[in-house]
């Protein structure tokens, strides 16, 4: 009974996963290599502050609760702090009560990346910046209407530029 429910699980996940991958497959477009953004880490840690680095340049993750954005309402777009590209709009932003900030779509489609990441054991999508390839955060498939997306952002990889009025 137990491998049963074991099996059934695993199918669950399964079918988690290639919905993911379908909405993958939809969203990366090909950011062309004549714009992107290529430095060394050497040249990322000259101009990144230490946190910044950690996150976007070794897919690392700020602590839940450190979301620097947490209490911002002003209306605007959220750039990639490595290379200032348009990732997301305050307009698509929520609360998702994960301790990051949260999207249910991003600002241009063909600003990020996503791809599979299963560096802590269990299947995500990465989501990253196209044209300098920072580490943003990953994409799962609990969000709220219209998309059913939950873009969960690490908020240091992040700078937030208010709309004018």
């Amino acid at each position: 009974m137990k491998l049963f429910f074991l099996n059934l699980f695993i199918v669950f996940l399964g079918q988690g996963c290639a919905q993911n991958t379908k909405q993958s497959e939809e969203i990366n477009t090909a950011f062309p290599d004549s714009l992107k953004i290529k430095k060394t880490d050497a040249e990322w840690r000259k101009i990144l502050p230490q946190e910044v680095f950690d996150v976007t340049r070794k897919a690392g993750t700020e602590c839940a609760g450190t979301d620097k954005f947490k209490n911002n309402k002003e209306k605007g777009i959220y750039h990639c702090y490595c290379c200032d590209l348009e990732l997301f709009s305050s307009e698509h932003k929520f609360n998702s009560g994960t301790g990051w900030p949260s999207y249910f779509q991003v600002y241009d489609k063909r600003n990020i990346h996503i791809e599979i990441d299963s560096s802590i054991g269990m299947i995500r999508e990465e989501v990253s910046c196209s044209r300098c390839d920072a580490h943003l955060g990953h994409v799962f498939n609990d969000g709220p209407e219209p998309t059913g997306l939950r873009y969960c952002i690490n908020s240091v990889a992040l700078k937030f530029k208010k709309k004018d009025s």
